[in-house]
Order: C-alpha cells, then sequence, then structure tokens
C-alpha cells in the first residue's frame, strides 16, 4: 500500500509539472519545448473539440470535453471529463483573454453562466472576453455524484437532544450511501483538485493565464487557483467571498452568527413600521412577536403559501431577515395564518412527493465540503455539545450550524485545506447584508489576498453583488472598470445602493 508522504511526493512532482508549463496547445504550438517527460502533457496538450451545449442554450454557446486525471498524484491513472462551455468575445479586436465562472456551491454546476440571464454582463466585458463556464467535478456532466439520498437525507435539522441519535444515524446513513456510490472518487473532490482542473483547462485553451469572476464558494475556488497558481492569474473578481480559513464548519457557524446581526437590525426596521406590519412598535417587541410565532407554529405547523411550517423551519429560514421588507412581509403572513383557522396542509415539511428527490447538489456538495477539510470532529458527542452551546448563543440558526453532518463519518480527502495567502490580485465585492458569506468573511479573505481591493455595498442586502439583471447595484461599475483594464482601485471603496423603503 501506498503511503501518505509517497503519494504526497507524487503530487508534488504533478504540480510542479503543472506549474513549470508556459503554454498550452500542441496543435496550436507544435514547436513547443515541453519535456516529453511531463506527466501532465497529454492533458494540457489535448485537443478540443467544440459542439452546440443543448436545444435549450443558445447556438452561440459552445461546449467541449477536458480530460484531467482523476487523481493528479497519479496522473497516468483513471482520467474523468470536465464539461466546459464557451461564449466567444465579441470583438476579436479587442478580446483580452478568457474569464473563467464559477457560480457557488460546493455542488453546483457551471456550464450555464456565460448565457444566464440572472447574470447580464456588461457589453464592454462581452467584447473582450471569451465567458467559459465549467461543471467542476462531481457536478453537472463531469463525473458528477449522486448518492441516492432522499429529501430528508437533504434537508437541515435543528438539535433536540430527543433527536440526537436519530440524527446521527441519518448521518451516517449519508455517509455511506455517497460511499457505496461513488468509492474513491470520494476522496478526489476537493477544491484544490478543481483548481487544477481550472489550470488544465487554460492549458488546454491555449491561455497563458486566466481572468476570473467566481461567487460565493466561487470566491474560495478561486482564492484556492491563486495560492496554487499566482503566476497564472490575470483579473480575478470574487464576489460575495468566503473566509478561507473557515472552510467549512466554521463558515456554517459564521452564518448564525450574521443570521443574529440581521435580525437585530430587522427587529429594529420592523418596529419603525408597526402601522404597517403590527409586530410590535420597539425592537423588543418585533422579536417577543417572532419568539411567540416560532413557539406557536412548534405546536402546532402553520399552513402558509403551500408550504406547512414548524416553527424550526421558520427558524431555518432566518436567512431571509437581511432582507428586511422581504421578511417583515413574510412574518407578518405567517403570523396572521397562525391566527387563523385553516386546517394544516399536511405533515410539516411535506412537498406532496416522496422517496428520492434529484439529490445532484446536496451530493456533491459534501462531498467536497467533506473531503477539503480534517477538521470536522469524529466524535458524535462534539456535534451534541456545540449544537447546544450554538443555539444558546445564536438561537435563530445555531443549532443547525453546530448540527452532526456526514463528513463526521466520511474518509477525508488525502490533503489538508490549502492555506490562501498570497499577494496575487484581485477584487472583492461584498454587501454589508449577506446571510451566506457576511461582510466579516469577506473582510478575511481580503486580509488573506495581500494584493487584493475590497468593494463594500453599504446597506447591500443578500448574496450575490454583480451584474443582477436590473443593474442595481453600485458595485458594477467598480468591476467592470477592472476587468476591462486590468487596473484595480487605488484603495478599498464603498459604496450605497439605494435604501430600502
Amino acid at each position: 500500500m501506498r503511503t501518505r508522504n509517497t503519494r504526497r511526493t507524487r503530487l508534488l512532482a504533478a504540480a510542479v509539472s503543472l506549474l513549470t508549463l508556459t503554454t498550452a496547445c500542441a496543435a496550436a504550438e507544435p514547436h513547443r519545448t515541453a519535456s516529453a517527460e511531463d506527466p501532465l502533457r497529454p492533458y494540457t496538450h489535448q485537443e478540443l473539440r467544440w459542439k452546440p451545449c443543448d436545444t435549450e442554450k443558445p447556438g452561440a454557446l459552445r461546449c467541449t470535453t477536458v480530460r484531467v486525471p482523476l487523481d493528479y498524484a497519479e496522473p497516468g491513472g483513471r482520467t474523468i471529463g470536465i464539461a466546459v462551455s464557451r461564449l466567444r468575445a465579441g470583438s476579436p479586436k479587442e478580446r483580452h483573454g478568457v474569464l473563467l465562472l464559477n457560480p457557488g456551491g460546493p455542488g453546483a454546476p457551471g456550464l450555464g453562466p456565460p448565457v444566464d440571464p440572472l447574470m447580464k454582463f456588461p457589453a464592454e466585458v462581452k467584447r473582450r472576453y471569451d465567458l467559459v463556464g465549467f461543471d467542476p467535478r462531481g457536478t453537472g456532466r463531469s463525473a458528477p455524484v449522486r448518492c441516492g439520498l432522499t429529501a430528508d437525507e437533504q434537508g437541515d435539522h435543528p438539535y433536540r437532544a430527543a433527536t440526537f441519535a436519530k440524527d446521527v444515524a441519518r448521518a451516517r446513513t449519508v455517509a455511506g450511501k455517497c460511499r457505496a456510490a461513488a468509492g474513491d472518487e470520494l476522496a478526489q473532490l476537493t477544491t484544490r483538485n478543481s483548481a487544477r482542473d481550472m489550470d488544465v483547462i487554460r492549458a488546454a485553451l491555449g491561455e497563458r493565464r486566466i481572468s476570473y469572476l467566481g461567487v460565493s464558494y466561487g470566491t474560495y475556488l478561486g482564492a484556492v487557483y491563486m495560492q496554487l497558481f499566482p503566476g497564472r492569474t490575470d483579473r480575478f473578481v470574487l464576489d460575495s467571498a468566503t473566509d478561507p480559513a473557515r472552510v467549512y464548519r466554521g463558515m456554517f457557524q459564521d452564518m448564525a452568527k450574521a443570521a443574529e446581526q440581521a435580525f437585530a437590525r430587522w427587529a429594529g426596521w420592523t418596529a419603525r413600521r408597526d402601522r404597517e406590519f403590527g409586530l410590535g412598535s420597539t425592537p423588543a417587541a418585533v422579536r417577543a412577536s417572532f419568539r411567540a410565532l416560532v413557539a406557536r407554529a412548534n405546536r402546532k405547523p402553520v399552513a402558509f403559501e403551500g408550504q406547512t411550517l414548524t416553527g424550526d423551519d421558520i427558524r431555518a429560514g432566518s436567512r431571509v431577515f437581511v432582507h428586511v421588507r422581504q421578511a417583515a412581509e413574510w412574518i407578518a403572513g405567517l403570523r396572521k395564518a397562525a391566527g387563523s383557522d385553516a386546517p394544516s396542509a399536511g405533515a410539516p415539511g411535506e412537498s406532496g412527493e416522496s422517496g428520492e428527490s434529484d439529490d445532484a447538489y446536496v451530493s456533491a456538495a459534501w462531498s467536497y465540503m467533506c473531503a477539503d477539510t480534517h477538521t470536522w470532529p469524529r466524535d458524535p458527542a462534539v456535534y451534541r455539545r456545540e449544537a447546544a452551546r450554538g443555539r444558546a448563543r445564536y438561537p435563530l440558526y445555531g443549532d443547525f450550524a453546530a448540527a452532526i453532518t456526514p463528513c463526521a463519518f466520511w474518509q477525508p480527502g488525502g490533503e489538508p485545506r490549502t492555506t490562501v495567502d498570497n499577494t496575487a490580485g484581485a477584487l472583492i465585492t461584498q454587501n454589508e447584508w449577506d446571510p451566506q458569506t457576511p461582510l466579516f468573511a469577506g473582510r478575511a479573505m481580503h486580509r488573506a489576498l495581500h494584493g487584493s481591493r475590497m468593494l463594500t455595498v453599504s446597506g447591500g442586502e443578500g448574496h450575490g453583488v454583480l451584474y443582477a439583471p436590473d443593474g442595481g447595484s453600485c458595485a458594477d461599475g467598480a468591476a467592470t472598470a477592472y476587468l476591462v483594464t486590468g487596473r484595480l482601485p487605488a484603495k478599498d471603496l464603498a459604496c450605497r445602493n439605494p435604501a430600502v423603503s
């Protein structure tokens, strides 16, 4: 059996080969001087065959498959295909290069972003870049992982002492299903390997460097690429950044902290509008109204807008509190429904379907989150203690955030979490009120990337800043200017979106 040190030596050798590669495509550049012994040469020199992606996407979007090693420590072993899409730059004369895109996750496929109507790229960007999407390994059309998880196995669950044994059994079952479905492949579903796949894509496209726009988890993937291949980065935009030192267990706990901060802001905003929402004229009264609603819904689930919600379901939706008006309307509607005599629409969380549901996203997400780091405790008792403490400290979401996960029973990947600490340039854009990657997490990413600049949207609400269809973010102009000119702002910036009425 190969020792871990031997595996690391082989992985380092393969990484050095990839790092020292200076050009990309043998068909385009037959005079290349790369060593014939380069173990990654078959991947970095492969010929790509482009064809229409499918009938649902515009014909201008073309797709191909890039072959990569399953295990970069064994480049001569099993290979997998990474699905890649490309929308050519609108102006060949103005073309700067390729802009790789990642919409987040981990677990989200990424072929669609070049033509996604929910991401409206400015004409200046589309003229200058080939927009390139890809399904990261384990997702979409790139050797997808499907564990066969039921809806219950995919859902969030609060901590309760009486149900903890059931929670442990559920987590163990999920880990077992994924291990049975994917076997040794699970250990290779890591962000480091996805970053290596990105560099093979870069080389196969014939590019010396790449530009990149990543959202949410995509910011971590981009930061890992910057760490592994700092000389290959061009213009990197990280939208809604996570703290790279806290993936993923700490990231969940950060969400619980952010939910409490947003809830406090929401309670004050709603109290000033008591005539409109009737939830209380002081922040304390609004908070009391919410707690009473949660307690009542736990006694008798509330039928509202086609769903039947327990109090725990309402707490699980705490991300909505960053959107103050939307949250006030939701809670006021729930409170009214709870006070009516309308019959329950079914069991809590019931969707009208039974058995397995589409589990592709959740299967891939746990695969990355469990294999990426070695920080998940193996002892269920640790989760029990931390979930109880989490609920006491962050009543909205703290117990969800610290609940036991399949990672407690997962075989971890062969590499530790990547330490992000480099000087490569990047622009980080961040909303002030983000429920998933809070402002303090984005600032942590900024500190780790010493060559970065940060643009904070004061008063900005929600997850994801740039290029919404309504063009509503004040950050769009600065991001576009950076992508077009390559010049980062001289200092960190802040701008303000219109106030919520």
